[in-house]
């Protein structure tokens, strides 16, 4: 069975068994028709994900992988702030009229800065490095800069990656491994969702380098179902669990901006039925 279904449901049952609610307290995020959403939360939630095991897709239900990686590409490779550049209406709640989400993710992605060795923006940077110093542990991105938060529509919920290269006995090519940093995490939403779209990151800088795709390691700060999600939350995790998909990336493709979502190669993916309708808070 997947190890990625085994984590979100022990996860989610910890929540629900054990997490604190934020009912009767002031929160910023409310339902469509006006009513305060409250959450279950767990405070410091981790897990880990072995990319030389599995791919880390629940099977519990599906999750849409060539459009997590559709973002991850917006965000890392076209760094882009408008959503008229991203396929998916996944951002259109916090769009202006023009598309503009404002100075966040890709914006923040695009920021240059002056180096001995020239002019880098944060992904170039972290694809230099990982060149020229991989065993360097400076390689990150961030995109929560508290000068541009006020002219955020969103602050950034997973905002900042750390990369960080092994290398293990036997094995001919270094292992590249990521630290995924996260503020706050609408569990049933987003949780596997982010899960994806990062180990596919991972596995494209990884193979732009000639590396391994070795562990994925997610902190989450704030993990939480909100209360309008918690029937379906109950009823997801007791659903049947399946094998892992295999998922691998086009091998002929060896450059990072090269990529496309037609890039992805997803096969036996064996899921649950879709869950329609969820209640977004915004």
């Amino acid at each position: 069975m997947s190890k990625a279904d085994k984590l979100f449901v022990s996860m989610c049952q910890d929540i629900l068994d054990h997490g604190t609610t934020t009912e009767g307290q002031k929160v910023r995020p409310h339902w469509e028709d006006g009513t305060p959403a409250y959450t279950i939360k767990n405070f410091g939630v981790t897990a880990r994900y072995d990319l030389r095991e599995e791919f880390p897709a629940t099977t519990l239900r599906r999750t849409a992988l060539k459009s997590a990686m559709d973002e991850i590409l917006w965000i890392y490779q076209k760094k882009s702030n408008n959503i008229n550049d991203l396929h998916s209406h996944i951002w259109d709640e916090w769009a202006d009229e023009t598309g503009s989400i404002g100075k966040a993710y890709g914006y923040q992605i695009a920021q240059k800065s002056h180096y001995p060795e020239g002019d880098f923006d944060q992904m170039d940077r972290v694809l230099y490095d990982l060149t020229h110093t991989p065993y360097s542990r400076r390689i990150m991105t961030n995109m929560y800069t508290f000068s541009d938060l006020s002219e955020m529509h969103l602050y950034p919920c997973a905002y900042s990656v750390t990369y960080n290269v092994t290398q293990d006995p036997g094995c001919d090519k270094p292992t590249l491994n990521m630290v995924l940093m996260q503020r706050s995490q609408d569990i049933l939403a987003a949780n596997n969702w982010n899960v994806c779209q990062y180990a596919i990151l991972l596995m494209m800088v990884a193979q732009h380098c000639g590396m391994i795709a070795g562990e994925l390691l997610h902190v989450i700060v704030d993990a939480h179902i909100y209360d309008r999600h918690v029937d379906i939350v109950r009823e997801l995790i007791e659903r049947p669990q399946y094998p892992a998909p295999k998922v691998s990336l086009n091998p002929e493709v060896t450059n990072f901006y090269d990529f496309t979502t037609d890039d992805l190669i997803v096969e036996d993916y064996q899921h649950g039925p879709q869950i329609k309708g969820i209640p977004i808070a915004v």
